[in-house]
């Protein structure tokens, strides 16, 4: 079976005001290709069995975050403090991080301009 995730849809209050932050986050996720659909900002890249995978964002005013979390896989420690700074220079709110959580398991999480709450994370495998 591929992989377990197709896409991601997150709601903000505003895009104009989100856009500027994941224009520079997803593609340094590797979600490379702007897909430029109207009312959207959604980034794809193709996955390992060649079909494509997204994140797209669009507008929802009344949108209230929650305690729901997207966790983004890195490939290692160095890639997470790399995409850590990444997001900082981005605008991300309340960072925690990068650290280690538990001994196998570092991570910086974060969120945007709607308060979504993000993670970029390396689990050492066995």
């Amino acid at each position: 079976m591929p992989g377990r995730l197709d896409h991601v849809d997150l709601r903000v209050r505003s895009l104009t005001e989100a856009r500027p932050f994941y224009e520079v986050l997803l593609p340094a996720l590797g979600f490379t290709h702007d897909a430029k659909i109207e009312g959207w900002l959604q980034y794809e890249t193709v996955g390992s069995d060649g079909a494509p995978e997204f994140v797209g964002v669009t507008e929802s005013p009344r949108h209230v975050a929650n305690e729901c979390r997207v966790a983004f896989r890195a490939d290692s420690i160095h890639e997470v403090d790399r995409l850590a700074a990444i997001v900082v220079q981005a605008g991300a709110r309340s960072v925690e991080g990068p650290a280690y959580e538990e001994p196998d398991y570092y991570a910086v999480f974060f969120e945007d301009s709607s308060g979504n709450r993000l993670e970029i994370c390396y689990r050492k495998r066995a």
